[in-house]
C-alpha cells in the first residue's frame, strides 16, 4: 500500500502502463494529462479527435499556438511527422478499430465494464458525449481515469451504471486516485491500492473486490 497520489501521478501511472507503438486517444479532463508523461522511446502515437495524429504533450508559454488544439480545446504540440486530417476521417480511425487504447474519464463503471461518462440524466445536466460512444467502441482497450467516490461519498464503480450508458462491457482498467481496478472475466480486481487497503475500499463499495493474481 503506498500513499494516496494526484493527478499527475495517475497520469504519470497511466502512461507507463500503455504499450510501446501503441496508438491512442485521451479524453477531455484528467485524461489529457497523460500526454506529459509519455516518453520518446515509448514509440506512442496520439490521435485527436478533432482531426490529427502524432499529438505532443500540452503547450506551455511560447509554445502555445491556438490553431494547434486538442478536442478539449486545450493548446499542445506536435512531434515530427505529425498529420492533419478531415473530422469524418478522424472518425473512421475510432470506428474502424485502429486505436490500440483509450483513456477516458467517467461518471460511473460498472463491474462488467460499462461506461457512463456523457449524461448524469439530472434535468440541468448537459449532455457532452462528443466522441466517446465512437471511442469506447471502438478502441481495443479502455482505460477510465476518474476519482473513486463522489463528493458525498458514493462509490463511482458500481454493480450496474444507474447513469445513461456510453458503452457496454468495453472498460478493462480504471485509474483512481484510491486504487486502479481491472475489469476481469472473473470480477473486478485491484492491482494496487493508494493509501488504502481493499478491505477499506470493499467496506466503501457494493461491488465485490478481488485481489490480484
Amino acid at each position: 500500500m503506498s500513499e494516496k497520489i494526484g493527478r499527475d501521478e495517475l497520469a504519470q501511472l497511466v502512461a507507463k502502463d500503455i504499450k510501446p507503438g501503441s496508438f491512442v486517444n485521451l479524453g477531455i479532463g484528467q485524461p489529457t494529462l497523460v500526454s506529459n508523461y509519455l516518453t520518446p522511446e515509448q514509440g506512442i502515437t496520439l490521435h485527436t479527435e478533432n482531426g490529427m495524429l502524432g499529438m505532443g504533450p500540452v503547450a506551455q508559454g511560447d509554445e502555445i499556438d491556438e490553431d494547434l488544439i486538442n478536442a478539449g480545446k486545450i493548446p499542445v504540440t506536435e512531434l515530427p511527422g505529425a498529420s492533419y486530417f478531415h473530422h469524418a476521417d478522424s472518425f473512421a480511425i475510432m470506428r474502424g478499430g485502429h486505436l490500440d487504447v483509450c483513456v477516458l474519464g467517467a461518471f460511473q463503471v460498472s463491474a462488467t465494464g460499462d461506461l457512463a461518462n456523457w449524461h448524469t440524466g439530472a434535468p440541468d445536466a448537459i449532455p457532452a458525449v462528443g466522441g466517446a460512444m465512437d471511442l469506447a467502441t471502438g478502441a481495443k482497450d479502455v482505460y477510465v481515469m476518474m476519482s473513486l467516490f463522489t463528493k458525498d461519498g458514493q462509490s463511482k464503480l458500481v454493480p450496474e451504471c444507474t447513469y445513461p450508458v456510453t458503452g457496454v462491457n468495453c472498460v478493462t482498467r480504471i485509474y483512481t486516485n484510491e486504487a486502479v481496478f481491472l475489469i476481469t472475466k472473473d470480477g473486478v480486481r485491484v492491482r494496487e491500492t493508494f493509501g488504502t487497503t481493499i478491505e477499506e475500499l470493499q467496506a466503501k463499495m457494493e461491488v465485490k473486490l478481488l485481489p490480484a493474481e
